[in-house]
């Protein structure tokens, strides 16, 4: 079988010739829609780590870029959604990944049986980005489902920026108990505390300084949590902070436990905020317990 080349990643596009390579275990994965930044290549680096746990390239790093077609409740977003294969190519080969598989749509979906397999998110799809995107999260675990089995990871890697995400991967690992370990890494933030994201390149300057702002109620909560405040009152005070800044449009300010429940005493706890700013709708949160 032919081995995996090491200093750049071997792009592939199809199953068959994904499996004919020569995997060497542990495979840590990462899946990604593309358009690639900083804070994927944090998870990449953490794969890569993972992989070399032994310090001898022991293992293999994997990433995916596949633009889920059923996760996308507008058509126009998912025809608009960029496409930087060139540079996301860039990305993997700073970060040491072997394999860049960047499958067609009929590779993942390869009929309609497959595609009506949908997995249930269940009633934890249904509230914060789940509110606002109906089935989204039914589409999102289903696509990792496949993904998880044509890559036959040991280990996937998740960034904590979409944090109910995580959680519902890592559920459906367990309920479905699929071999896999689910990590999840810390956000990566630009100087001003912003949660990098792919969106970030439609905000404007302006709006940029404005989205910092979500990372301020953040760690607002995270102030006021260690000065011993109930949790009730602390999303009272940064919905009403936000809330006064104009250019803020509020989706949601909460504060769950990690399991995304309400919260029982002495339970860990993280904040969780959405808003549009400048047309363009972010997302953030962070543990109140670091």
């Amino acid at each position: 079988m032919p081995a995996i080349k090491t200093t750049n990643p071997l792009v592939v596009h199809t199953q068959n010739e994904l499996h004919v390579l020569e995997h060497k275990h542990p495979i840590a994965a990462v899946f990604t829609m593309g358009a690639l930044h900083e804070g994927h290549a944090r998870l990449m680096d953490e794969a890569r780590t993972y992989a070399d746990h032994s310090g001898n390239k022991a293992g293999t790093v994997i990433v995916t870029v596949f633009v889920n077609p059923t996760q996308f409740n507008d058509p126009d977003d998912f025809a608009n959604y960029p496409n930087t294969l060139d540079s996301d190519f860039e990305v993997c080969a700073k970060s040491d990944v072997d394999v860049l598989f960047v499958p067609q749509v009929s590779e993942i979906y390869p009929d309609e049986k497959v595609l009506a397999e949908r997995i249930s998110a269940g009633s934890l799809g249904n509230i914060l980005e789940g509110a606002a995107r109906p089935g989204h999260f039914d589409a999102v675990l289903t696509v990792v489902y496949r993904l998880i089995q044509i890559t036959k990871p040991d280990v996937l890697f998740f960034g904590e920026k979409d944090f109910q995400q995580l959680v519902l991967v890592r559920q459906m690992v367990k309920a479905l108990d699929l071999p896999v370990v689910v990590i999840g890494v810390p956000t990566v933030r630009d100087i001003n505390g912003l949660a990098l994201s792919s969106r970030n390149k439609k905000l404007t300057v302006a709006s940029l300084k404005v989205a910092s702002r979500l990372y301020q109620a953040l760690t607002l909560a995270q102030q006021g949590i260690s000065e011993g405040k109930a949790p009730a009152d602390i999303e009272v005070e940064c919905v009403a902070y936000l809330q006064a800044i104009a250019e803020i449009e509020l989706d949601y300010f909460e504060i769950l436990n990690e399991d995304l429940q309400t919260p029982k005493p002495n339970e860990k706890l993280r904040a969780l905020v959405a808003a549009r700013i400048g047309g363009v709708r972010l997302i953030d949160n962070i543990s109140l317990n670091r």
